[in-house]
């Protein structure tokens, strides 16, 4: 049981209390209060939380935010990639803020001055707020702090809002497909007749390639850290998949690789300290024979196709709009979520559903055209039935 106890006096004279007692792990502890009211409130406090099991020791939370969220990074299971971009982030646009402060100093208050200060696109808001929030909950678990402040009510979260994917028109793809120097339009074509990945139409393989099946195995991709390393991975999620392969990209993928042949390019695989090299016989490379690097791609290649045929440099104009206009094309022709979702490499056939939805063929006419025919069936059996009936009987 805790007791409260006559201390030290102070340097001045006033007196002191202290607060004697155990913590739930049976550690002698004190703390020194220089009026018995506080003290005595703060042993009533100590036992009844012992007693519902909401003990906080008075010494957690003097860690730093930086130290903390550092020490939550190493013991993350993220990919090397994930981990950097995370790393990235926090050093950039967290720590300026809350690194130097204590975990308990940290309050609603202090998260919204960090949401104020961070002026950049709200997806990349969402995401900082997301890996700041996930450490605090962290330090919740571990008994270092009793709340985590980013979920307060007086926090205003980042917009969550999500934009409607509005698909190129096909001249925009047939457009830039010839608007990029020959030896890179087959690009165009992966990205919008297989739905694959930038990093992902750069680490496919002659290899992948099944011409008497009509499939595509996407195996791979290239990915980017920084200093621009290039490694070769798994696609994301971490997740392979196999892709049907239309007559019209079979064809042009034949003749691209007549003109320009597959080239061997050895990678790390998986991070750019990688003792193991992964080799793979490329679709596309540099004039150095080397994997293409998005980086690279984006600013000399696809930057300057998009200004050549007038389309804005946007964001939702990048390489990745082909997948978009490749799903858009599916589910017109009235293929599946499930199906679209499989072929994207989607982990979940709900976020297909989410992102497309609005692209799907209205069910109207559809719903119309379907009772009519039901309709008509129906009639044209009763009237068969009526014609019977009508018949004289034979007997």
């Amino acid at each position: 049981m805790a007791s409260v106890s006559p201390g030290r006096p102070a340097d001045d004279g006033s007196p002191r209390y202290v607060v004697n007692y155990r913590d739930p792990e049976g550690r002698q502890r004190r703390k020194t209060f220089r009026r018995k009211a506080e003290a005595v409130a703060f042993r009533n406090t100590v036992e009844a939380d012992k007693l519902r099991g909401t003990y906080l020791d008075v010494d957690a939370g003097r860690i730093s935010f930086r130290a903390y969220a550092e020490e939550w990074l190493d013991s993350r299971t993220f990919s090397p990639l994930t981990y950097e971009a995370t790393e990235l982030r926090l050093r950039l646009h967290v720590f300026p803020t809350l690194g130097h402060l204590e975990l308990r100093q940290i309050k609603p208050s202090t998260i919204q001055k960090l949401l104020r200060s961070m002026e950049m696109a709200e997806t990349y808001r969402r995401v900082i707020f997301s890996n700041v929030s996930a450490i605090f909950s962290a330090a919740v678990d571990d008994d270092m702090i009793a709340k985590n402040p980013c979920k307060a009510s007086s926090v205003t979260r980042p917009a969550t809002s999500r934009r409607k994917v509005v698909p190129w028109p096909s001249e925009w793809v047939s457009s830039m497909h010839d608007a990029l120097p020959p030896q890179y339009r087959i690009a165009v074509t992966l990205g919008s007749g297989l739905g694959l990945r930038q990093g992902e139409v750069f680490g496919l393989a002659v290899e992948d390639i099944d011409f008497l099946r009509g499939v595509v195995e996407v195996r791979r991709q290239v990915k980017v850290f920084g200093g621009n390393r290039l490694v070769f991975g798994l696609p994301k999620g971490d997740k392979t998949r196999t892709v049907p392969l239309p007559e019209s990209v079979a064809t042009e993928l034949s003749g691209h690789l007549a003109t320009y042949p597959r080239r061997s390019v050895a990678l790390p695989w998986g991070t750019p300290e990688a003792d193991k090299k992964s080799s793979a016989g490329l679709i596309l490379t540099t004039r150095e024979r080397s994997a293409l690097n998005r980086n690279y791609f984006n600013t000399r290649l696809w930057k300057p196709g998009q200004a050549h045929v007038g389309i804005e440099q946007s964001r939702d104009n990048g390489m990745h709009a082909l997948r978009h206009w490749y799903a858009s094309v599916l589910l017109d022709a009235g293929e599946s979520i499930r199906a679209v979702s499989e072929y994207l490499g989607h982990s979940d056939p709900g976020f297909t559903l989410r992102t497309y939805t609005h692209l799907m063929p209205s069910s109207t006419e559809r719903t119309r055209a379907a009772v009519d025919a039901a309709f008509a069936a129906g009639r044209h059996v009763g009237e068969e039935v009526d014609r019977e009936l009508e018949q004289p009987s034979r007997g």
